[in-house]
């Protein structure tokens, strides 16, 4: 495991050595978010019976940013490797597939809960939050900026140039984050609406992550977990096959 163990370091590295890109700034977006929403409709929207909007609105913040840099963290030292040429020298190594992924994700779950964590922290002084379900928050946490980590690295290992992970991004996972029901619930949407929003994955992860704070979500946190669950297992099994394969890595 001494090969899996210096990639992990070397991808922690990454990202800490420039924190106040990777970190601090994620957490002041996040910040301004709840400032702008907050001030604009904490009086005049009431999502769950006795929960004001602000606090409805952090737990989403907090999970949009722990995918949103999960997917960052992967995808773009991926990217960087296969542009910049040295991801030679990784794959000269006996690495095997696991490690290497594992080593990948690992370090986009780091980086997915430091975010959070921040944003978390810089909020709760201004608005006081509960904890109905503690081990749902974890779980949701750990799961989501897995998944996003995992695809990260499908998409950095599709993608040729940045241009490519950009539209990935921006066409993909930023409307999938926004459209999750981070600001809103989906019980305010018209029911055509309410149905569609139930096939974004991404609404699993934050209505079930919402429930470990409130107890209150819009569906079963269980259905919630369990679709996520699926969702990973999946994605890992493609990140895994795309990685033993060698594709647009290796040739």
């Amino acid at each position: 495991m001494s090969g899996f163990r210096t990639l992990f370091y070397k991808e922690l590295l990454r990202f800490y050595k420039v924190g106040f890109q990777t970190v601090l700034a994620p957490v002041i977006t996040a910040l301004l978010y709840l400032m702008i929403f907050g001030h604009a409709l904490t009086n005049h929207v009431e999502v769950y019976p006795g929960v004001a909007y602000t606090s409805f609105l952090v737990p989403g913040l907090v999970m949009m940013s722990v995918l949103q840099n999960a997917f960052a963290n992967s995808s773009s030292s991926l990217i960087q490797s296969k542009i910049t040429g040295n991801l030679v020298f990784a794959l000269l190594t006996p690495l095997s597939h696991w490690e290497m992924y594992f080593a990948y994700v690992l370090a986009s779950v780091v980086r997915g809960i430091a975010v959070g964590l921040g944003v978390f922290i810089v909020t709760v002084w201004f608005i006081p939050m509960n904890f109905a379900a503690p081990f749902y928050i974890l779980g949701f946490a750990i799961l989501g900026s897995a998944i996003l980590g995992t695809l990260g690295l499908i998409a950095g290992v599709w993608a040729d140039k940045f241009d490519q992970l950009a539209a990935f991004q921006n066409f993909l996972i930023m409307p999938l984050t926004f459209l999750s029901g981070v600001f809103y619930s989906t019980h305010t949407l018209p029911p055509i609406w309410r149905e569609v929003s139930r096939l974004n994955p991404f609404f699993y992860m934050i209505d079930g992550f919402r429930y470990g704070f409130f107890g209150l979500s819009d569906i079963n946190p269980l259905v919630s977990l369990g679709i996520v669950s699926g969702f990973f297992i999946v994605l890992a099994g493609i990140a895994l096959r795309l990685l033993a394969s060698g594709y647009k890595l290796r040739h």
